[in-house]
């Protein structure tokens, strides 16, 4: 719910997921649509579909949760937060020619 409200008129965002029981429920689906979000679903046992994410966050596991204590929910969430912005800002990619994400992404867009 905190995420539609922060939606701009003509985004479409795509939202990705497991086949999770609460991801399947026809509420759900119908807020989704209301927002104007297009849901897309991993086929049922195949967590190949969703590999990118997969990796993403066995990335922020290791770089931002293991040898790491949070006190509360709070504090979690923030550095959750932060670990994005710098993964997708300042944590720089071999496979993105040096760069980071946005940098890419960005250069990508110029060239276009």
């Amino acid at each position: 719910d905190g995420a539609f409200p922060k939606l701009r008129p003509g985004d479409a965002p795509l939202l990705h997921s497991d086949q999770g029981w609460h991801y399947r429920m026809r509420s759900y689906q119908e807020r989704l649509k209301a927002h104007g979000m297009t849901q897309s679903m991993s086929r049922k046992g195949n967590c190949l579909d969703n590999a990118v994410m997969e990796n993403f966050f066995g990335t922020l596991k290791s770089e931002c949760f293991y040898l790491r204590e949070f006190r509360s929910v709070s504090a979690l969430r923030k550095a959750v937060e932060d670990y994005i912005h710098y993964y997708n800002n300042e944590r720089i990619s071999l496979k993105l020619k040096g760069l980071s994400p946005v940098e890419y992404r960005t250069q990508a867009l110029r060239a276009a």
